[in-house]
């Protein structure tokens, strides 16, 4: 049984049915959703991010959803924040905590004690970076994060300037990469059962085409005009997101509408097998097959 205060976690790749699961579980066991997911935080992207339906958020309650304007950034350490005071809520009313997504660093930064966020700022070292970024441009700054901490780089989207500046400024400062500073699993921040939703590979990519299919069919393409046309900043931090820049550039006329959907689900499929490697390196992480051993999870 879940003890008291603690919080259950269903992550996996996108599209193997997170969601669906984790409403059966809070219907099952008393529980709310806590999001996990950087792109459901943004109102009025529903389609291209496939949120749960206004009829299931009234079935069971989803904290973390809609909760930001399309152009406003967003940190793990605000997720972090805005998680904890979710969990307090949930558990102040008697109810399971159910923690559902696949945004591996959120996750990380909820469930560990961290220690990048701690080093000493310099205010020189991020003026020199940022008169780099001027006379050379984001992609010439991103390369040299690449040259200095290339797994940092890999979580950092070269449009998010911020988050460059600040990897390169905690290398100079602490002589420490980024990514060798982050969570200790040592040092947990709750009692957790964490499980890792699963398929086989091939079922999982006939899924991810299936959905991207769907997306299109269901008025993808209308919600990023409206998006556009409401004010989106098409460079930033959500516009950036697979499904969503793809779109962009087919309404700008960079690429035909079939390239566009085949560009969409390739990037889908290339993010899922790079959750699938994040959370291989999570050592209390359960896996699951959903096909052959959902059995296996016992709250």
């Amino acid at each position: 049984m879940v003890q008291k205060g603690s919080v259950i976690v269903f992550c996996g790749p996108t599209a193997v049915g997170k969601s669906a699961f984790g409403l059966y579980i809070a219907k099952k066991h008393n529980g709310e959703i806590i999001s996990a997911d950087s792109m459901q935080i943004y109102r009025g992207m529903d389609i291209g991010t496939a949120k749960p339906s206004l009829q299931e958020q009234k079935e069971i309650k989803h904290h973390l959803i809609d909760i930001l304007d399309v152009n406003d950034e967003y940190s793990a350490e605000q997720y972090k924040d805005d998680a904890d005071n979710a969990i307090s809520d949930v558990l102040s009313r008697g109810k399971l905590p159910i923690i559902v997504g696949g945004t591996g660093f959120y996750i990380k930064a909820l469930l560990y004690e961290h220690n990048f966020g701690n080093a000493k700022k310099d205010e020189k070292i991020r003026q020199k970076y940022q008169n780099i970024l001027e006379t050379n441009g984001k992609d010439y700054l991103y390369d040299i994060l690449k040259g200095k901490d290339f797994e940092s780089s890999q979580k950092i989207h070269p449009n998010d300037v911020k988050k460059v500046i600040r990897a390169l400024e905690i290398f100079e400062v602490s002589g420490n990469k980024k990514s060798e500073l982050i969570q200790s699993e040592q040092h947990c921040r709750y009692d957790f059962k964490i499980y890792f939703l699963n398929m086989e590979r091939q079922i999982l990519y006939e899924r991810i085409n299936n959905r991207v299919d769907d997306m299109i069919r269901n008025g993808l393409i209308e919600e990023v005009k409206q998006l556009i046309k409401n004010g989106a900043d098409i460079n930033g931090q959500a516009m950036q997101g697979i499904g969503y820049k793809e779109t962009v550039d087919y309404i700008n006329g960079k690429t035909s509408k079939d390239e566009m959907i085949d560009l969409i689900k390739q990037h889908t499929r290339n993010y899922a097998k790079r959750q699938i490697t994040y959370f291989k390196g999570m050592k209390s992480v359960k896996w699951i097959d959903v096909h052959s051993t959902m059995s296996d999870i016992v709250l």
